[in-house]
């Protein structure tokens, strides 16, 4: 996730870094990432590139010498401003910021835009839940012909997150899985892959405390509540190979790099230990 190699930015946790974004670049290249998930916020919009054409020729450029792709838009500006629990002229405006994102996510070669519903932007009703239906079928035409899908992340329990699906069919519209979300909830992985497990898009990966009454820090991997070995079996088991996004907890300041390939060793152990498990069950 942009923003994990680097610095947090003064009094937030997860932000896009107005000034270090380029930083990240040749720090995940060292730390052996091949991608960077894209976070479009209002705390950094006057400063991200992928609006304006001279800071989408400074993108592209540095994709190009670290060898990076930006295959994914975190759309965290909808915690910002999320789309439930405003007024009409409000609702208006932000779902006309989806429709212009959608492009400029085809044009930075992102095929995947994340939707928050969690937190401010939970889906509380009925109602709420009619609405954010409306906004996406509205929105799956204009994704579909930009070849954007449109990723959710909820925090719904598995039975009602399927009952949501089944009214969007459209192939653009899927899951955001995120293991630290879901194992903080109280969810298991295997329950929700065995409700939703066919229109799971993208997978975050973070650990959290089990705590289903309120959020939490993120923890280190394998500190927390997820169940790993879970989740790695129920990629294996509906042949996923989409991206893995760390979205893990922060080490110490400045030691980014270190703290980033110290996590991504513990997910890659996992991984392998699942591939042997499977070779020899």
């Amino acid at each position: 996730m942009q923003g994990r190699l680097v610095p947090p930015e003064p009094g937030r946790f997860q932000a896009f870094p107005r000034t270090r974004w380029r930083d990240e670049f040749p720090n995940a290249k060292a730390a052996g990432i091949h991608y960077i998930e894209w976070i479009v916020d209002a705390y950094g919009e006057t400063s991200n590139p992928i609006f304006s054409t001279s800071g989408l020729e400074e993108l592209f450029l540095l994709k190009q010498e670290y060898g990076l792709a930006t295959p994914a838009i975190c759309a965290d500006w909808f915690m910002d401003y999320p789309f439930l629990r405003s007024s009409q002229s409000e609702l208006a405006d932000r779902e006309h910021f989806l429709h212009r994102l959608i492009p400029v996510a085809r044009h930075i070669g992102a095929n995947r835009i994340v939707l928050p519903f969690v937190d401010i932007s939970s889906i509380k009703s009925k109602a709420e839940e009619d609405l954010v239906i409306r906004i996406l079928n509205d929105a799956a035409s204009i994704a579909s012909a930009n070849g954007v899908e449109l990723h959710l992340e909820t925090d719904l329990n598995p039975r009602d997150f399927a009952k949501l699906l089944e009214r969007v069919p459209q192939p653009c519209i899927k899951v955001n899985y995120d293991s630290g979300n879901s194992s903080g909830l109280g969810y298991i992985a295997s329950e929700e892959f065995a409700a939703y497990g066919n229109r799971i898009g993208s997978i975050h990966i973070k650990d959290r405390y089990r705590n289903p009454d309120g959020s939490v820090e993120p923890r280190p991997l394998g500190q927390g509540s997820a169940d790993f070995q879970d989740l790695c079996a129920c990629m294996r088991a509906i042949g996923y190979n989409g991206g893995l996004t760390l979205q893990v907890a922060r080490g110490e300041d400045g030691d980014e790099i270190r703290w980033i390939t110290e996590q991504l060793d513990f997910l890659r152990a996992c991984l392998e230990r699942s591939l042997y498990e499977k070779s020899h069950p």
